[in-house]
């Protein structure tokens, strides 16, 4: 078994966790919304129409914030429309997705919806169709106390006092030519900065996050961001980044290694904005909002051939399997080491679209193997990163070169010091010795693995159990040295205290 090492001291630390750092995503998309957390009549819907089994999963992931409407399809989405009582809502044919929206699900219902959840909302508004004026009309809708047409109208609909929604998007992947009303990078700033302005003079406390690149393929990476920025920078507080991953071509070698291109798209973004702060003389800090990722095989969705004027479509449902959680792993991982600079991250979406929660409708729901990682990171994440820096065996990759076996990162708070680690090797288990002399009186509470024989594995409605994480005994500390076995794919949290 090879060897990897890595110390543990309190006095080098990356920076604080944001618990907004475990975001989701709820879009009006395929079954995200409508039989995911919205199905009345299902047999555990409650008076609001929500299912739930789907809450009760939510709250035991350990989301904090979701981000909502979208996505793509806010790009062509009036917010009034799913305001005010149902039976006067209209349907639209969403442009995005080419889905039938009945706006039975609206502004409202995703607020008492997060209330219920025990998440806060991240608001994105139309940059594509529409502009300043409406996007200052929402806020006034959601944020202002009362007295005004709009605050009037809220109130009219049941919610007397103000949402208070403090974080928003201006708008959606406004760089790639998909989008409704794509825009150049000196347009999309322009606008952006003038709503940014116009939403402020409404609610002075909200924040704001401006349209960074697609993902950092986009043959306009890096100067998409700094023209935007050079409009924006005094006005917004985030830069959003969006990636998605998979294998490709049987190449599992580099997918496991997709946390290596997460790293450096993230690195490349905190230069761009060290660099447009620098020439502004602006010594404002712009932090980074990673609000759409996850494992998302791209591959199998054949664009407009999937899409059909339907109300509720099953769209890009992907089942993942045990190489996909350790893969979801390395990427919460990743974001855990940029703690200083990445803030605000949603992993994209909540439920049925490339989701950690599945649901039939009218039926069962389950936990799929990237909800583990998840769930362990969001729950005991907490505190001050550790900066880690892990001396380990490494592997030759066909996109990404040579990479380390070991993928790890710590946090602490107060008592409790938490490893998180994964293990690229798809053969053999990795040996690990962690120097704890720093942190003296700790012991081992737990050693929680998610790891199969069988890499292919997946749960499903039908089959909810068949990957479950487990408690290993085995890792141990002695004289101020942890030592432990991370089996050969998988996933780890070792959770150590001093009480």
């Amino acid at each position: 078994m090879r060897q990897a090492r890595l110390t543990l001291d309190p006095g080098f630390a990356v920076g604080d966790v944001d618990p907004r750092l475990f975001g989701s995503f709820v879009e009006h998309m395929g079954r995200c919304v409508y039989t995911g957390v919205f199905e009345p009549g299902h047999p555990t819907a409650d008076e609001d129409g929500f299912r739930g089994d789907v809450l009760d999963l939510v709250r035991e992931l350990g989301v904090t914030t979701v981000r909502y409407p979208g996505g793509n399809f806010v790009s062509g989405y009036r917010w009034e429309d799913g305001v005010g009582p149902r039976g006067e809502r209209p349907s639209r044919f969403d442009l995005a997705w080419r889905q039938i929206e009945s706006n039975e699900f609206g502004l409202n219902e995703f607020m008492r919806w997060s209330r219920k959840a025990g998440v806060t909302p991240m608001m994105a508004v139309n940059l594509g169709t529409r502009g300043v004026r409406e996007a200052a009309d929402l806020v006034e809708y959601c944020n202002f106390p009362g007295g005004t047409a709009l605050s009037d109208l809220r109130a009219k609909h049941g919610h007397p006092e103000p949402h208070g929604i403090s974080l928003w998007c201006l708008g959606n992947e406004m760089d790639g030519p998909w989008q409704m009303g794509h825009k150049t990078a000196d347009e999309y700033g322009r606008l952006a900065n003038e709503t940014a302005k116009a939403m402020r003079i409404v609610d002075p406390g909200i924040e704001l996050v401006a349209c960074g690149s697609s993902n950092s393929g986009m043959s306009t990476f890096g100067a998409w961001e700094a023209t935007v920025l050079e409009h924006t920078y005094e006005n917004v507080d985030y830069v959003s980044l969006h990636a998605y991953y998979e294998e490709r071509d049987g190449d599992l070698g580099s997918f496991l290694a997709s946390s290596v291109d997460m790293d450096q798209f993230i690195s490349a973004v905190v230069a761009t904005c060290d660099h447009v702060g620098a020439k502004l003389r602006n010594r404002k800090r712009i932090r980074l909002s990673f609000d759409e990722w996850n494992v998302w095989y791209m591959s199998r969705f054949v664009g407009e051939r999937n899409l059909a004027a339907e109300r509720v479509p099953r769209l890009i449902e992907d089942n993942y399997h045990v190489a996909d959680a350790v893969v979801v792993g390395s990427l919460l991982i990743t974001l855990l080491r940029h703690a200083d600079r990445v803030s605000v991250a949603c992993q994209a979406q909540l439920a049925n679209v490339i989701a950690p929660i599945l649901t039939e409708p009218g039926g069962g729901s389950c936990r799929q193997t990237i909800f583990f990682p998840f769930a362990d990171a969001a729950r005991y994440a907490r505190g001050r990163v550790l900066r880690v820096e892990p001396d380990s065996p490494r592997y030759e990759t066909a996109r990404f070169g040579d990479v380390p076996l070991l993928e790890a990162v710590a946090t602490q708070d107060g008592d409790e010091v938490v490893l998180f680690a994964v293990n690229r090797s798809v053969e053999e288990s990795l040996g690990l010795t962690a120097n704890l002399r720093a942190l003296p009186g700790l012991r081992v509470v737990e050693h929680v693995v998610l790891a199969e024989d069988d890499r292919s594995l997946t749960n499903t409605v039908a089959e909810p159990d068949r990957v479950r994480p487990r408690q290993v005994s085995g890792s141990s500390i002695e004289d101020g040295e942890l030592t432990a076995e991370l089996p050969a794919l998988s996933w780890n949290m070792i959770r150590m205290s001093s009480v």
